[in-house]
């Protein structure tokens, strides 16, 4: 072990979102004890069980028995991915805090190169995706098309394909504790935007073992919206260029039609008045959509509703 590590007598709390992940529950926490206790560091494994309908809960009362190292913190419904990483932050109490996911996309052997990063002084370790096994080129081609456009409209330079699988530092999860508690959220673009020193590393996203991901497509789109509204007003700004470019159009064919007038030549109007006013019309429910999009996000905030709702935990 690198005796930066050693010197540095770091604590770590890793923090395990699980979601129907009954046949992956336990690797991961072979696999993750084997490796932490080869750190010679204090640890604890935090699994969030975020209302599974499997037999997740079950398996995980089972590793918990009598293992003062793990804790369980159980929803009593399914609140999202985001509710129990934030949920997995709250109860933590290392001075180094990881989050992962239980499907083991997330590669534990990465955690003793995180961790000596995080002995180096980093308090942010960013893990970027380099590959993900099991996606297509058009998936891979996708998220990082996402991830550029994000750039483009965000004041914040995310790490390109950055995933829910990173380390903070306990200073860091302190200020999401207190400050960051969005009901809406995305919190691989927010971890980016506080500052910090920070880094990032790379790693092969291998294919699932057993069961299938709980992402589906509309889950991916719903995501990417709000990782927009999060980081971003320029898509309320996009009316305002759109309404400048159909103002020029509308000035156009008004220029168009008086020149037809003048040289007394039919106006071919009625083919022309269809398209115009349904491209108005495209841009106005376009518009309708991202403006009703970040109101109902306003909307969650004010009811102030809580992020989520635990009910039971284990060693908390």
């Amino acid at each position: 072990m690198n005796n930066n590590l050693q010197n540095k007598n770091i604590t770590c709390s890793i923090v395990v979102s699980v979601y129907n992940e009954a046949e992956n529950i336990v690797d991961v926490y072979q696999q993750l004890t084997e490796i932490l206790q080869t750190q010679n560091i204090t640890y604890e494994i935090i699994f969030v069980n975020d209302g599974s309908s499997d037999k997740s809960l079950q398996i995980l009362k089972k590793i918990v028995d009598g293992n003062d190292r793990v804790k369980i913190i159980s929803f009593s419904r399914n609140f999202g991915h985001e509710a129990a990483m934030l949920a997995g932050i709250d109860y933590s109490e290392g001075d180094s805090i990881v989050c992962m996911d239980a499907d083991l996309q997330h590669p534990p052997t990465m955690l003793p190169l995180m961790l000596q990063k995080r002995a180096e002084g980093f308090e942010i370790i960013n893990m970027v995706r380099t590959q993900r096994q099991d996606a297509g080129r058009i998936q891979n081609f996708n998220s990082r098309l996402f991830y550029r456009f994000l750039n483009k409209i965000s004041k914040v330079e995310l790490a390109e394909n950055a995933s829910d699988f990173f380390l903070i530092s306990s200073r860091v999860g302190e200020i999401l504790k207190n400050n960051f508690r969005e009901r809406t959220r995305f919190l691989r673009g927010i971890i980016q935007m506080l500052g910090f020193q920070r880094t990032t590393l790379e790693y092969i996203a291998i294919p699932r073992q057993s069961g299938k991901s709980k992402y589906s497509t509309r889950k991916l789109v719903s995501l990417s919206l709000t990782a927009m509204a999060t980081l971003s007003k320029i898509p309320l700004e996009i009316g305002i260029y759109l309404g400048f470019i159909s103002a020029l159009l509308s000035i156009a064919l008004v220029i168009f039609s008086l020149i037809m007038k003048i040289i007394e030549q039919p106006i071919p109007g009625y083919t022309t008045l269809v398209v115009f006013m349904g491209f108005m019309f495209s841009i106005q429910f376009f518009m309708l959509g991202i403006m009703g999009k970040y109101i109902g996000f306003l909307f969650d905030e004010t009811k102030q509703r809580p992020i989520y709702i635990i009910d039971k935990t284990i060693n908390c």
